[in-house]
This record gives structure tokens, C-alpha cells and sequence, in this order.
């Protein structure tokens, strides 16, 4: 048995819809600390063991700019502290799912390419610019720092599974 800091992970309740938490616009991280990256480390966790692609610090209950994003591509896990998207590019609409928003799934027209400007967990400067899945799960995170969520954008929404 490996003992070390996997052990401290720790599932987080995942904010449903309806919860005025997730209508807050989140407050910017001031210190990038131990607090912090346990918050990203459990946020991580919950979106793993929920099947999710991303999780926003406020479906967490927290209301602070911060989400972590795994498409699982060649990025891997991705932190984003305090992230702000900085060009956008082109439109393509897509089906999309949220773990604050159980079996509802919508179509959301985002833009198909963004640059996305960012602290990581030791507070470095970092910028990413993406396409595809990754392009659109960091725009669906970052809506949720301004507390909106996707059925509050999607040209339709239907229950069920996401085909």
C-alpha cells in the first residue's frame, strides 16, 4: 500500500443548480498556497470520481477564480488560477454536460479556439491556447467563475445522455 499525499485527497460536494453560489462572480486567488493547491488537488479528485472533464471552484462551494480542466489529452490535468481568456477565435456549437446540472445537457455555441492567460499551482504566469474539447470545457469553466452556468446559454437542452 503507497502511503503520501494522494491519501489527503478528499471528495467535495459538487454544487447543484439552484444553489446561489454558483450565481456568484468569483473573487480573484490572492495567494497561491497550501490551502489552494489542497482545494485543487480535491477539486481534481471530485471531477475524476463525477466522470467530469472540469470542475470550477464555486461547484465546490468555493468563490474563487479557480478551475481544473482533464480532457484527457496530451495536456493532462490542467489548474487554472485566476484565468482570464485573452483572444477568441471562429464559432462551433456542441453538446455539452455539466456535473452541476445532472442529465440535462445542452447545445452551446462557443469559440473554437482561445488563448487562455493563467497562474498554475506554484503561481507562475502560464498561457494555453486550445481547440476542440479543451477549448470549449475552459470556456464552460470560466463561465461558471462568473456565475453562469450552460443552461443559461444553450440554444436547446434535453435530458438523458449526451448523444
Amino acid at each position: 500500500m503507497k502511503i503520501g499525499k494522494e491519501n489527503h485527497m478528499a471528495l467535495l460536494e459538487i454544487m447543484k443548480a439552484g444553489n446561489p453560489v454558483l450565481k456568484e462572480v468569483c473573487k480573484p486567488v490572492e495567494h497561491v498556497d497550501k490551502r489552494l493547491r489542497t482545494l485543487l488537488d480535491d477539486m481534481a479528485e471530485t471531477m475524476y470520481e463525477n466522470n467530469g472533464v472540469g470542475i470550477a471552484a464555486p461547484q465546490v462551494g468555493q468563490t474563487i477564480r479557480a478551475v481544473v480542466i482533464d480532457c484527457q489529452d496530451d495536456h493532462g490535468l490542467l489548474e487554472l488560477i485566476n484565468p482570464e481568456i485573452t483572444y477568441r477565435e471562429g464559432t462551433e456549437t456542441d453538446t455539452e454536460g455539466c456535473l452541476s446540472c445532472p442529465d440535462l445537457y445542452g447545445e452551446v455555441e462557443r469559440a473554437a479556439k482561445v488563448r487562455v492567460a493563467f497562474l498554475n499551482r506554484r503561481g507562475k504566469k502560464q498561457q494555453l491556447t486550445a481547440t476542440g474539447l479543451l477549448a470549449r470545457c475552459i470556456q464552460h469553466e470560466l463561465d461558471h467563475l462568473d456565475g453562469q452556468l450552460f443552461i443559461d446559454i444553450a440554444q436547446s437542452i434535453h435530458r438523458g445522455s449526451a448523444s
